[in-house]
């Protein structure tokens, strides 16, 4: 009797838990877009990055996510609490700073307040007072 060969596509692997929390948080904020590269995403509003996911970048075994800031906040952060906060590659002289999602438990809270304060530097000011009402609510 010949053996049976089974046909099968390989299981996408599932995406990581916290990029989908910080994907539902973005998507409550008006005229969002998500885009995935690998593991790492890009949050924009109107083609603008205001936030990115990033996992293991450039090799540095970190999973975190990179926010806009107003101006000297980022160092404040780092300097107040190094072992969550870092200064981000690239982006860090412009003004972003980064929360690491994979020290300790994590702060949905400050996530979200990070994101939205990110998008509210980032986005137009038709959508910002949208966002605006949306929070006094």
């Amino acid at each position: 009797m010949p053996a049976l060969t089974q046909h099968f596509s390989p299981a996408k692997s599932p995406e990581d838990a916290r990029l989908t929390r910080l994907s539902q948080i973005a998507a409550a904020l008006p005229e969002t877009a998500r885009q995935v590269y690998g593991s790492h995403a890009t949050f924009l509003v109107r083609k603008k990055p205001f936030a990115y996911f990033l996992d293991n970048h450039h090799g540095d075994g970190i999973v975190g996510v990179t926010c806009k800031v107003l101006p000297g906040e980022n160092k404040a952060l780092v300097t107040a609490q190094p072992r969550r906060f870092y200064m981000p590659a690239y982006l860090a002289s412009r003004g972003w700073v980064a929360l690491r999602l994979d020290v300790g438990r994590i702060a949905w809270k400050e996530v979200r307040d990070l994101l939205i304060g990110s998008y509210l530097l980032t986005a137009p000011k038709t959508l910002v007072r949208i966002v605006e009402e949306m929070l006094k609510s």
